[in-house]
């Protein structure tokens, strides 16, 4: 069944023992998808046309207006020649435009290929290039990494955005203003761009808007291309469908069991990111939610729109949690309409979670996915059964089993360690072009196919389950995904740096901060730290910067000559001093 609000009563399935732990009206299945995520938003204007559907910093558009306004982009976008199946590249901060732009390209049956837009050309030179993107929105200061990647690339137009053009009017004067804190806020979100690159919001002025009865894309058209490291570090596309991304945003329902037009949801995650995509942009329109919306997360930022407009429901990490508990203690902000809060993308701690509800007096539960799951496979129960320090269960319609790591197709006895594998509506379809590697990470039996998460968990009673190690070495530093690999290839082409190993050490409210361990250049004597970040900068994302640099005479390796990461991060770990990393990423 479908989750509608309405209380559901729930009869464990003997199959799926964990469902005996589900909170009240938690279902056990959704319906399969029928329909494509673009129905979620007709559906949202055509019920609760004057709901606020988006508010950023004070400039609100309703579900009316929203829906009117991706029907006109979409009209733009195919000025531009953009046709079903075409790949669109959406590189942009979380703005109003960027919901408009997502949902335009969904609604002609085009991909959304999301990229960060803090990316350098390198980086994103190598994401254009594999998805065969043929337009790039881009925010204003991406636009020149954008074209510098561009001659590699199947690019043929690069549009400009505006970030300040979703301002308030008067806060869009204001920027005018010969002041310093207006020449510091235009400062941050605006940059020249040449005058042969088009403006976003002209080009949708101009535009005829897509009729309101042209064809939607099928459940079983391709609605994303996430790019992600998987298992392997190795940066590919994610792909996936209608039906998945569709169900995702089901399940969230069902589990949170939110009534229709009623939740205020705050968007601090970045939309580029399959976490904050789904609970923001799908899951958010599929139960009509205002969705306050922020470029970066700030915590005065977020606060200021906690008096203004208060959020119901937060989906986060766990610093944000630590610090916007801390703050309005401090300022004496009022929190305690957020009932509900979603914890993911890395360990909650019991200390936070603890503290945020005694702040808000809410739940604050932990979640656990991948991209490959678009992205929620595991939940914490939205009741006193959540026990903080687990990933939860799997979500309505996941199944999942426990295998040996050498031996996928082997389940290990209850209770032991192995790695964990899932099975559901929301397992994304496979790699983008690359049938090997989703031959690695996707099994078929017993009638499902299940996704090899890499992760090594174990099963305790009533089926919550409690992750225990990594057997991928993606390190996760302030909610982001950094791969080791990519960091190692930036700082090997150092003239300093003759070898390097990239590892994740516990870094305080960051979970992990990146060490590079470094085997200095022949007569290289030394290197500062502030030289292989000035370094990585031209090349990598601030988060995947290293915060900790430890130079060794050489690298520990196997006989295969593959370095030892664990052996590399256990010598790491008795060369620092143990410290809170003060040094957060954007």
């Amino acid at each position: 069944m479908t989750y509608d609000g309405a209380v559901a009563p729930t009869t464990p399935d003997p199959r799926r023992p964990w469902t005996a732990s589900y909170a009240d009206g938690v279902p056990l299945d959704i319906d399969p998808v029928t329909e494509p995520v673009t129905r979620n938003l007709d559906r949202a204007a055509q019920a609760h046309p004057s709901r606020i559907a988006t508010d950023f910093f004070g400039a609100v558009t309703t579900y009316d207006t929203l829906h009117r306004r991706v029907l006109r982009a979409a009209g733009a976008l195919r000025a531009l020649g953009v046709s079903p199946g075409d790949r669109v590249a959406l590189v942009l901060p979380n703005s109003a435009t960027h919901v408009v732009a997502f949902y335009a390209v969904l609604r002609l049956g085009a991909v959304v290929v999301e990229h960060n837009p803090t990316y350098s050309a390198s980086e994103l030179e190598h994401q254009l290039r594999d998805s065969g993107a043929t337009v790039v929105l881009a925010w204003e200061k991406a636009v020149d990494a954008v074209l510098t990647a561009r001659p590699r690339t199947d690019v043929r137009h690069v549009v400009a955005v505006d970030l300040s053009a979703d301002l308030p009017v008067a806060k869009r004067l204001a920027l005018r203003l010969p002041v310093t804190a207006a020449r510091r806020t235009r400062e941050s979100m605006r940059s020249p761009v040449p005058r042969d690159v088009p403006r976003w919001h002209r080009l949708v002025a101009r535009a005829q808007p897509l009729p309101d009865d042209a064809p939607h894309p099928s459940v079983d058209d391709i609605a994303l291309l996430q790019y992600t490291g998987g298992t392997t570090g190795v940066p590919k596309g994610a792909v996936l469908l209608h039906r998945q991304v569709a169900a995702n945003a089901a399940q969230g329902h069902a589990w949170t069991g939110h009534a229709e037009a009623t939740q205020t949801v705050y968007a601090a995650l970045p939309f580029f990111h399959a976490f904050g995509l789904t609970l923001c942009l799908t899951y958010a329109v599929r139960i009509a939610a205002t969705v306050v919306i922020f470029p970066r997360f700030d915590v005065d930022s977020v606060l200021e729109a906690q008096r203004r407009r208060p959020a119901t429901f937060l989906p986060g990490v766990p610093p944000m949690f630590e610090r916007l508990a801390e703050a309005a203690r401090t300022q004496g902000v009022d929190l305690t309409s957020l009932r509900h809060s979603i914890s993911g993308a890395m360990s909650l701690p019991t200390r936070t979670a603890r503290t945020w509800e005694e702040v808000t007096g809410g739940l604050l539960v932990e979640g656990y996915g991948m991209t490959e799951t678009s992205p929620v496979a595991l939940g914490n129960p939205l009741s006193p059964a959540r026990r903080p320090g687990t990933l939860g269960l799997p979500f309505p319609s996941t199944w999942m089993r426990v295998t040996d790591p050498e031996d996928p197709t082997r389940e290990v006895a209850p209770g032991e360690r192995g790695e964990l594998q899932v099975a559901g509506p929301q397992v994304f379809a496979g790699y983008w072009q690359r049938p090997e590697e989703t031959a690695d990470v996707l099994l078929e039996a017993d009638g499902r196919t299940w996704l090899r998460t890499g992760d090594v968990v174990v099963v305790e009673d009533a089926g919550f389950v409690r992750l225990v190690d990594r057997i991928k070495e993606v390190i996760i530093t302030g909610g982001f995904n950094v791969y080791p690999s990519q960091v190692e290839e930036a700082l090997r082409s150092m003239p300093e740096i003759d070898d390097v190993a990239v590892v994740g050490v516990p870094g305080g409210d960051l979970g992990e901060r990146v060490v590079a361990a470094v085997v200095l250049a022949e007569g290289v004597s030394r290197v500062e730290l502030s030289a292989v970040r000035a370094w990585s900068e031209q090349r990598l994302a601030r988060y995947a910067h290293p915060r900790d640099l430890v130079v060794v005479s050489d690298l520990p390796r196997s006989q295969i000559g593959k370095v030892l990461r664990r052996v590399v991060r256990e010598q790491v770990m008795t060369r620092l001093p143990q410290r809170h990393d003060e040094d957060r990423p954007a």
